[in-house]
């Protein structure tokens, strides 16, 4: 397919099954939404997330993502903007998980807001970056193919799983969130992405 094996399909799809696993800043925004505002808000917050993460291979694809990694001011500009946002979305879930549940008005307001907010939470992630730069090319074969073909199959799929990934939490924490009607796991859950996204932005914020 496009020069890529049925191995190197297979060892991607299990580096992609790795990463989809470990927390970070788009799951969390994706769960925040979801149990606070609901299904519609956590699918539509990974249908952001998603649209970032196909901004990111357009980038690699144009070469932009290497100018911006060969950059350090660029670069570093970009990693202080994502830690001082991070930051800013665990000082609003902090507020949201003191709040009392979300009327239906809200759910509407905040779920619409999701995508752009989703968008981006994954753009100003500079790790999404070097991610792209540094793992998409480890399974490009110049030999077998054409190599910007090989990259937009590979973005592609890595963006589909990212997203089916992310609708299934979002849904199904929504649904859950749905059924418990005092609020209070919500409440909780909102408290817990809080001060994930806070330590995800100071970690940002102080990584070399």
């Amino acid at each position: 397919m496009l020069g890529l094996s049925a191995a190197t399909l297979a060892g991607y799809l299990a580096a992609i099954a790795v990463l989809m696993i470990t927390p970070g800043p788009d799951m969390m925004f994706v769960l925040a939404n979801a149990t606070r505002y609901g299904t519609r808000a956590g699918v539509i917050a990974a249908l952001g997330v998603a649209a970032g993460e196909a901004v990111h291979v357009a980038a690699v694809v144009g070469g932009l993502a290497a100018v911006v990694t060969a950059s350090p001011v660029l670069f570093a500009t970009i990693r202080w903007a994502g830690a001082a946002y991070l930051i800013f979305l665990g000082i609003r879930a902090l507020r949201d998980g003191r709040a009392t549940a979300a009327t239906a008005a809200e759910r509407n307001s905040r779920g619409g807001g999701a995508f752009l907010r989703g968008l981006v939470t994954n753009l100003l992630n500079p790790k999404m970056i070097l991610f792209s730069v540094a793992f998409l090319p480890q399974f490009v074969s110049p030999a077998t193919g054409d190599v910007t073909a090989q990259l937009v199959l590979l973005g592609a799929i890595f963006v589909a799983v990212q997203l089916t990934v992310d609708v299934t939490l979002g849904a199904g924490a929504g649904r859950f969130a749905g059924r418990v009607t005092d609020g209070r796991w919500s409440r909780r859950i909102s408290r817990i992405c809080a001060v994930a996204f806070i330590a995800l932005g100071v970690r940002l914020a102080t990584s070399g």
